[in-house]
């Protein structure tokens, strides 16, 4: 059995079981990029500050990179012994160069190592999925000038309420989006906070210099507790919690989709290469993308609870309950991403049913609001107008009548304010743009804020 680097203080080996019980490394070796980046800086460091010469520096950073290389392609060798990614990489650099490996982890301890790669690993991570969205939300933008002529029913209660410009709902999801791109970057500010140094939890009586550490690996904070640096993992699940969002307004969406692409909707036509058909049912085109996404929601929301469960009995301060927190962090990860990248094309190739999703508008008394709408601006107080105008809905289904068939003579049975407009108030492309009020479904508002949108996003590319 090969001994361990801790081994020192047990007369006793590892019982095999608590060996495989207790190893993390099928988990955490997807930090090792991470893990070899924050050695390198502590060396570098370590050097700086006479702890090791120049030379053991080289031979130090020479060797993770060598180790590193192996790792990217495949062909670093673990042994049974190697518990996490951390004493992984440390054995096989003190196999390499001997006891000078061993200065590797002078002042530092795997408490605040692993608290550094998951950082390093989020931050990259988090930029990642600002990327995604960047692609998703210039999809949705892309279709809602596309569609800014495109009329259909607006719903609540999932009841035909009121007539909206298809444009007006992709950019209802653009702002959805764009409220989870900035979440994240708010959340990268707490991510991006360099916890080395801390050692296993009162910090170190090795001389080190933090800022310097800090500066090679571009973090613009250090953490000003050394017990909260190895314990905190606030960082992942506010990460986990902007993820639940955003992934929630992904569901939804799709949720929309699923029910549009149906047969009794037929709002929505999903591109072949985007869909899945039946084992048995040769005539089914089933919306798998979407509703995969849908459940993957679901599978994030568990790996927040299932953090927030794991952190809230943990007494101060680093427990190796949290070597479970890597599976919730990876997974949120890999879903959330695959989801975004998934879904820009997907909606690139979406095809609207324009005639069935105006005639979807002109069903359901789509704009009975505006005849209560019309009375208010005749004087008439908005509960009288309201009533007035159920009564006429009422009149329109007792004589299989809509809003758009009424008479003049038939509206001023109800009351005398109505006059020749009526006939046009009520009109689709009327109720649409009269709704003129900043956020309202207007074309003009529409298009003045998709130019608001370009604009913002030529500024934002300047800044970059």
């Amino acid at each position: 059995m090969v001994e361990k680097l801790w081994q020192g203080r047990f007369e006793k080996p590892t019982n095999r079981a608590v060996e495989k019980f207790t190893a993390s490394i099928e988990i955490d070796t997807r930090l090792y990029p991470y893990d070899i980046m924050g050695s390198i800086a502590h060396t570098k460091m370590l050097g700086k500050q006479g702890i090791l010469s120049e030379d053991e520096v080289k031979l130090i950073v020479r060797n993770l990179k060598r180790i590193k290389k192996e790792l990217d392609e495949g062909t670093f060798v673990f042994h049974e012994g190697d518990e996490d990614i951390h004493m992984a990489i440390e054995r096989s650099l003190i196999e390499r160069i001997g006891e000078v490996g061993g200065k590797l982890h002078t002042g530092r301890s795997r408490n605040d190592q692993i608290a550094l790669d998951e950082r390093l690993f989020l931050r990259e991570e988090v930029k990642n999925i600002c990327s995604l969205l960047e692609e998703l939300k210039s999809s949705l933008l892309r279709k809602a000038k596309e569609e800014i002529h495109t009329v259909m029913p607006g719903y609540t209660h999932l009841q035909r309420a009121q007539p909206v410009l298809l444009s007006h709902y992709f950019l209802a999801y653009w702002e959805m989006l764009d409220r989870d791109e900035n979440r994240m970057k708010d959340c990268l500010k707490r991510i991006n906070v360099m916890p080395l140094g801390s050692a296993a939890l009162a910090g170190t009586g090795i001389p080190l210099d933090r800022k310097y550490t800090a500066r090679i690996l571009r973090f613009p904070v250090l953490s000003k507790n050394s017990m909260d640096a190895v314990a905190d993992r606030d960082f992942l699940i506010e990460f986990i919690s902007a993820s639940s969002l955003l992934m929630m307004h992904l569901s939804r969406f799709c949720e929309d989709l699923i029910i549009w692409n149906s047969g009794e909707f037929s709002f929505v036509a999903i591109d072949d290469a985007f869909a899945t058909g039946s084992s048995i049912m040769p005539q089914k085109k089933n919306p798998d993308v979407a509703e995969l996404i849908r459940g993957k929601t679901a599978r994030i929301y568990g790996n927040l609870i299932a953090l927030l469960t794991l952190l809230k009995g943990l007494p101060m301060t680093y427990n190796r309950d949290l070597q479970e927190d890597k599976v919730p962090l990876f997974d949120t990860v890999d879903q959330v991403k695959s989801s975004l990248s998934i879904l820009t094309p997907l909606i690139d190739n979406l095809s609207f049913q324009r005639d069935r999703l105006r005639e979807a508008a002109m069903e359901g008394f789509s704009t009975a609001t505006d005849l209560a709408e019309y009375l208010v601006k005749k004087g008439i107080s908005f509960r009288a107008a309201h009533h007035i105008a159920g009564k006429i809905v009422a009149y329109c289904l007792k004589n299989n009548k809509t809003l758009f068939t009424l008479t003049l003579k038939e509206y001023r049975n109800f009351h005398e304010a109505f006059d020749e407009d009526i006939l046009d108030y009520v009109k689709l492309e009327n109720a649409i743009n009269v709704r003129k009020t900043i956020g309202g479904t207007a074309g003009e508002r529409v298009l003045e804020r998709i130019k608001e949108i370009e604009e913002l996003s030529k500024s934002e590319n300047k800044g970059d």
